[in-house]
């Protein structure tokens, strides 16, 4: 599918209200930087510099809207204390001229953190929680139908507190195996009640989160969604029941969809592709016996998906094909010839996620008429990078002491 005449990469674009300088975005991407749950002035320097790169928006990526929301303890939830430091980094990112977007988000089962207000892990169904072998939590429950509604409540909460720190617009995480996509999943909602079963009631608590944050907002107020395309792996949610949760999404007033991939409990490079650097997950890991574990069985059981640009791009075109809302189409864009060819495509925007990890000035280089490559290797070192004080490109050397 093409346009007759594709918007130029630099021409403005719209998201709700909100206008946008260029098709470009920073996708969310774990920056690391929140220790204690707290946003550092090192997360805000690091948006910053994305913004002065030259993106449309930049989006700060996962944060809780609760405190039994958070995977693990350096993870931000979203709070009125931290309201000033992310008015901080919101102001800072308006100054460069690009808007912020804040990804809210709640890791359901995937869990080892607990933090006061944690009650353990809580999904869909009862499961098994690998994850949270090491910190005594091997099993999820199944939620009960007040702790759903208390979720429901924490998202619209949350989103008012983020449009207070200065956001312009938040994504809600429906992808990745968190929360909200356990629940659209069938391999990890087998509920038999209004919440579960077949794909409308899979979709009830997405769309009720949905609709919660729609009446905190207001109309015109830019709300995402990051869903999964495909789970990728069997008995996962595959693209024909993603072409149905994106219709779903749009009658219910989403602005834009932002379709990825993975479940970062089973295929967590699924959604980056390339390198799996095994050495590094090893060394970062606190936990001894995780150590062990991922040394001993991680080549095995954690999965290398080969990269090439636009890898998610066959599986979102039947997305395209379905709804008329703006799609920002995420997967590997290292190139200005991929980002022409996404928007020849019909995709209204295009995400980039490591290359800017690694070039945060390359929209502005190609706004400047060069077509330069990103230096990004898809290595995958920046996400043990997360883990050592704050995502970063290992090209760029050692890191300062």
């Amino acid at each position: 599918m093409r346009r007759v005449s594709a918007p130029s990469p630099f021409a403005p674009g719209r998201l709700g209200d909100l206008a946008l300088r260029n098709r470009l975005i920073k996708t969310a991407t774990f920056e690391g930087m929140s220790p204690g749950g707290v946003p550092s002035e090192a997360l805000a320097r690091h948006h910053r510099a994305i913004a002065a790169g030259g993106v449309g928006m930049t989006t700060v990526a996962y944060c809780a809207v609760s405190p039994a929301g958070r995977t693990f303890a350096d993870q931000m939830w979203l709070r009125p204390e931290i309201v000033p430091a992310l008015r901080r980094l919101t102001d800072s990112v308006h100054a460069e001229g690009a808007a912020a977007s804040l990804q809210l988000g709640h890791c359901g089962f995937f869990t080892r953190s607990r933090a006061p207000g944690s009650r353990g892990a809580r999904g869909p169904s009862f499961g098994l929680n690998v994850y949270g072998l090491a910190a005594g939590l091997p099993f999820a429950r199944a939620m009960g139908e007040g702790e759903i509604r208390e979720v429901i409540e924490d998202f619209g909460r949350a989103a008012s507190l983020a449009r207070e720190a200065g956001f312009d617009a938040v994504e809600l995480h429906l992808g990745h195996g968190y929360l909200l996509s356990q629940f659209l999943s069938p391999a990890t909602n087998r509920r038999r009640d209004a919440w579960g079963g077949g794909l409308e009631g899979r979709l009830r608590l997405p769309l009720a989160v949905l609709r919660r944050v729609r009446e905190q907002l207001g109309p015109g107020f830019p709300i995402l969604a990051k869903t999964n395309l495909r789970d990728g792996f069997r008995g996962g949610l595959e693209v024909a029941e993603s072409v149905e949760i994106g219709r779903a999404l749009e009658r219910e007033g989403a602005d834009a969809i932002v379709p990825s991939g993975g479940f970062t409990s089973r295929n967590a490079f699924y959604m980056l592709r390339g390198g799996v650097p095994i050495q590094g997950m090893a060394e970062v890991e606190e936990s001894r016996a995780m150590r062990l574990a991922i040394r001993l069985f991680g080549p095995l059981r954690i999965r290398a998906v080969p990269f090439e640009e636009l890898f998610f791009l066959p599986e979102a075109r039947a997305l395209r094909a379905a709804v008329r809302l703006p799609l920002v189409l995420l997967g590997g864009a290292r190139s200005l010839d991929a980002v022409e060819r996404a928007l020849g495509e019909g995709f209204d925007f295009v995400a980039l996620g490591r290359a800017l990890i690694a070039d945060p000035d390359l929209p502005a280089r190609w706004a400047r008429g060069e077509r330069a490559r990103s230096r990004c290797t898809s290595c995958n070192e920046c996400v043990v990078e997360m883990d050592r004080g704050g995502v970063r490109c290992v090209l760029d050397g050692p890191r300062p002491a």
